[in-house]
């Protein structure tokens, strides 16, 4: 209801006979939509394909650990985690889907390959409910407006004690250690998915700004609620390392 899939009634609403097309949650059958206002089909087939995969996408040899950790962190793009899968995936098309650059980037080839699949699919429905696929892979800002869209609902911001918390239900969580936004500390927060190990680790994650929330889900959101508790970013330096987080964190639980 809150994403306008059905009405007050129960029914689906014009745009939810459009999200149901797709075979994906709603949410993202929902940023799948927005993309065409913000003019980012493309990119935004591309994170969906790289979310869906269920597999993971890098992997980290136990004899190779620092080598794979650096060839991950130099796919790390401004904006946060969405943009750096949407990245690795347009490099290795542009290697023509290679596999030898797949192993040199310590990358899973197979599930790349999955996520091209993955990929076809969607762009295929993408036609059905005509939407132009237009490319803006530079305006990383529409990317993350478009997944605002979908994804308003899995909100967090930092609050003073430099811990995040949802902004709903203001229950604390944490950005995941490999996430690209680990050690900056951005005010305002969309994830993907909430994983449970030792703590409440919030996976694939981006930067927002807190006003993108009342342009794409005005009825969900009013601007109180939305309000800096604090307008200084946090200090530099204040993300912990992985091992003083305790716990192994490379093998979560997906909590629903």
């Amino acid at each position: 209801y809150a994403l306008g899939a059905l009405n007050h009634m129960g029914e689906l609403t014009k745009l939810g006979r459009r999200m149901a097309e797709f075979p994906c949650d709603p949410m993202m059958s929902k940023m799948l939509l927005a993309s065409e206002k913000y003019k980012c089909a493309a990119e935004c087939l591309t994170i969906s394909a790289m979310l869906s995969n269920n597999a993971s996408i890098f992997y980290r040899p136990k004899d190779k650990i620092i080598h794979a950790d650096t060839a991950r962190k130099n796919f790390f793009s401004p904006g946060g985690d969405h943009i750096t899968l949407m990245n690795v995936y347009n490099q290795w098309v542009e290697t023509d889907y290679s596999s030898q650059w797949c192993f040199e980037n310590y990358i899973q080839h197979r599930s790349m390959k999955r996520a091209r699949d993955i990929r076809d699919q969607l762009e295929a429905l993408m036609e059905r409910v005509e939407i132009e696929v237009l490319s803006n892979p530079l305006d990383t800002m529409n990317i993350r407006k478009a997944i605002t869209a979908g994804y308003f609902y899995h909100t967090a911001r930092l609050s003073k004690g430099g811990n995040y918390k949802t902004v709903k239900h203001n229950q604390q969580v944490m950005i995941h250690p490999n996430s690209s936004l680990f050690e900056d500390l951005p005010r305002w927060v969309i994830y993907h998915e909430l994983v449970f190990t030792t703590k409440e680790y919030m996976r694939n994650t981006i930067e927002i700004e807190n006003k993108w929330l009342l342009e794409v889900a005005p009825h969900y959101y009013k601007a109180r609620e939305l309000e800096d508790s604090t307008m200084k970013k946090m200090p530099k330096g204040r993300g912990k390392a992985k091992d003083e987080l305790g716990g192994d964190v490379s093998v979560p639980v997906v909590v629903n």
